[in-house]
């Protein structure tokens, strides 16, 4: 399972990848710092997924989803922000994702959304 992650923060990257990591079936493909990096390394690496920040610089995490699956639709996307709300989720959904986790409860469930997204499923935190 190749994974690219991005967000604008190094350290919050570092730590998705840490989480991810822990599985051996997990390799992160590529990280991007801002939106527009997400579509051009989605594009250039073909990722079995792709993590999103909302909130990012160039592009952000919104119009870098819709982008992406306009030239790679088969690819799942999972947003991941500070961000929470019914307004959030909602725009998440009409980009296009297949789910949504915020990044306070991302080290106890980020691992359970990326499963079910893998089997298929949709995952949108409940918070």
């Amino acid at each position: 399972m190749r994974i690219l992650i991005a967000d604008d923060h190094e350290i919050v990257r570092k730590g998705v990848c840490s989480i991810l990591e822990s599985r051996k079936n997990i390799e992160i493909c590529g990280e991007a710092s801002n939106g527009q990096e997400a579509v051009q390394n989605a594009f250039q690496l073909h990722p079995d997924l792709v993590i999103l920040d909302v909130t990012m610089p160039v592009l952000d995490g919104f119009t870098a989803a819709k982008q992406i699956k306009e030239i790679l639709p088969h690819v799942p996307i999972l947003m991941l922000s500070m961000h929470d709300g019914n307004d959030v989720v909602r725009e998440a959904q009409l980009a296009g994702v297949q789910g949504f986790v915020t990044k306070s409860e991302a080290a106890n469930i980020l691992l359970t959304a990326v499963d079910a997204i893998f089997e298929g499923h949709t995952f949108f935190s409940t918070r």
